[in-house]
């Protein structure tokens, strides 16, 4: 989008109501109680926003770059904070500047939070009311919007700008920045107090699997069977709660996916980031203001079986297109990984039942059940702890059926210690002493893991 065309769109960004699709009605809703200094702040705020809209150039500010447009938004904002001789501290001043910038160019009030590293989370739970993540705990901010038709604004803002729609008919969306944070968004009359935002960032930098390692996420060991599962093109689910680290373990393993390889990534919302050069990104498209053009998950991964995939990575397993992938995983496709939400291992396969039922096929369990065993070599299992700490707490070898029960056997688990005195959970994830099945694929593709990994470890 050309720089124009974002100063354009924010148009009415400071007006009672915003311009554009968001003509949502709002029930009055119990918000907490403004102080006369917060209402000043907002007016004039409100009062600049508006003569900067009427005053700047936007064919000049459009034939300009970036950086230099930006320069001279800021020029102009203190211009017009100066002529409202308003008394200001040179702080106070700069903090205004900011505020009014972000309104025009940026996500208005939750624009500082998004540029702070510590936070993960921004939780919007009313235009009153603002959490976030820090460490893996939930804390308050003083974060406010003037009212609940500015934070619509601002949601409009983020689902437009990458082709989705929220409004009355489709009051839930799910989005991402240009960052690749996901963001989630529900609006009246689903939402009872007014519109409801909530931002998972990611970090600029990626982690990688050795810094799990060096975070405690993982040991050395299992890094190492890890890497030689992804390297020996073992089918791999990750399973684990929200919030488990569960896409930023599925970064971490791609990591290990050779170069050569043509890997097709399939996502409801993007988010993956993989460094290969090989990479194919597909995403799901939601229907219409008519209803029409929906593309599901289980459309992009029945198109990407024609699209001579070496492996195929679903971000998220939520769906009929879960039969879809295990039927690539048993017709030649090894190697593919994806994730799923559930609270075990032995969980994710009773979930995995109940998505290839949605798939509309009236499948006899024994027949879901051995496509299962089929299709997966295991599955690493993710929780987050009560500190608030992301672990691998478990990896679970499927090793075919008995009768019409798909058998697991454990290789890893975590042993939980207890606190220390800083609240800190204590433990370690340990070998249960049993040697894998696919330890001889894996040998046999050239990247054998060290046996005593394995061994039994007394505590």
């Amino acid at each position: 989008m050309k720089f124009r065309d974002r100063i354009a769109t924010n148009r009415g960004a400071s007006g009672p109501v915003p311009a554009g699709p968001v003509e949502v009605a709002i029930r009055p809703s119990p918000q907490p109680r403004t102080t006369s200094l917060d209402r000043a702040q907002q007016d004039l705020k409100l009062r600049i926003h508006r003569e900067l809209v009427e005053r700047i150039d936007l064919d000049n500010l459009g034939r300009l770059d970036l950086d230099r447009a930006n320069a001279e938004l800021r020029s102009v904002i203190g211009q017009l904070i100066e002529e409202q001789a308003v008394p200001l501290s040179q702080r106070d001043r700069e903090q205004l500047r900011d505020e009014v910038f972000n309104e025009v160019q940026g996500l208005g009030p939750i624009e500082p939070l998004l540029k702070d590293p510590e936070v993960s989370d921004v939780l919007v739970n009313n235009s009153r009311q603002v959490y976030v993540e820090r460490f893996g705990r939930l804390e308050p901010t003083t974060v406010i919007f003037r009212d609940d038709q500015h934070l619509l604004h601002i949601i409009d803002r983020i689902v437009t700008r990458v082709g989705r729609r929220i409004d009355e008919s489709s009051p839930m969306v799910d989005a991402r920045l240009a960052d690749g944070s996901r963001v989630n968004a529900v609006i009246p009359p689903l939402a009872l107090d007014g519109p409801l935002l909530s931002i998972r960032r990611f970090s600029t930098h990626a982690l990688t699997a050795e810094d799990l390692v060096r975070l405690g996420s993982m040991t050395p060991d299992l890094l190492g069977v890890l890497r030689a599962m992804v390297m020996s093109r073992l089918n791999l689910l990750i399973s684990g709660g929200t919030g488990s680290g569960k896409t930023t373990l599925l970064n971490c393993l791609s990591s290990f996916i050779p170069e050569n390889e043509r890997i097709i990534t399939i996502e409801d919302s993007a988010e993956l980031r993989l460094q290969q050069p090989h990479v194919v990104r597909l995403e799901t498209r939601p229907p219409n203001i008519e209803g029409r053009g929906e593309v599901t998950q289980r459309d992009l991964v029945r198109n990407a079986l024609r699209m001579r995939p070496d492996r195929i990575i679903v971000g998220e397993v939520r769906g009929g297109e879960c039969l879809d992938m295990l039927q690539a995983m048993n017709t030649g496709h090894d190697g593919s990984i994806s994730t799923l939400h559930c609270n075990s291992a032995r969980d994710s396969l009773n979930r995995l039942e109940m998505m290839m039922q949605m798939s509309g096929f009236n499948l006899p369990i024994r027949a879901m059940r051995q496509q299962i065993s089929l299709a997966l070599d295991a599955i690493v299992h993710t929780s987050r702890m009560v500190d608030g700490s992301r672990r691998i707490t478990g990896i679970s070898e499927i090793v075919g059926m008995e009768g019409d029960t798909v058998m697991l056997q454990d290789l890893f688990v975590f042993q939980n210690e207890g606190l220390d005195r800083d609240g800190k959970i204590q433990g370690r994830i340990v070998p249960t002493g049993i040697r894998p099945r696919f330890a001889d694929q894996v040998k046999s593709s050239g990247h054998d893991i060290d046996p005593a990994v394995f061994d039994y470890l007394k505590t």
